[in-house]
């Protein structure tokens, strides 16, 4: 009986954790800046590396960096608005900005 062990295999980048990916990125790719990545940009950037095709999902949603920004933009506007005193528009902007935090909650 010889003293082999079964290779390793290799958990799929979805159930690794932040930690392990950032690892990975480091040993086997030459990502730069991986500690300031998220976990969907680090299983991106390590399977651009491996070349491993992403599938594109059907429906397009929105990440949570992109939602905040949207919401500070509306925020600068509605501040112009209060200072106009225009309480119709302050309103429609706030309703806004609740729907896109409900979004970031999803997301």
């Amino acid at each position: 009986m010889g003293g082999k062990k079964k290779a390793e295999k290799e958990k799929p980048l979805d159930k690794m954790t932040v930690k392990e990916l950032r690892e990975l990125a480091k040993e086997s790719t030459d990502l730069m800046g991986v500690y300031g990545m998220n976990k969907p940009e680090l299983i991106s950037g390590i399977k651009k590396a491996r070349g491993i095709v992403e599938e594109v999902a059907a429906k397009s949603s929105s990440t949570v960096r992109e939602i905040k920004k949207k919401m500070r933009e509306l925020k600068v506007v509605q501040a112009a608005a209060v200072g106009e005193d225009n309480l119709r528009m302050v309103r429609i902007y706030k309703k806004k900005i609740n729907r896109l935090k409900k979004q970031t909650r999803r997301a």
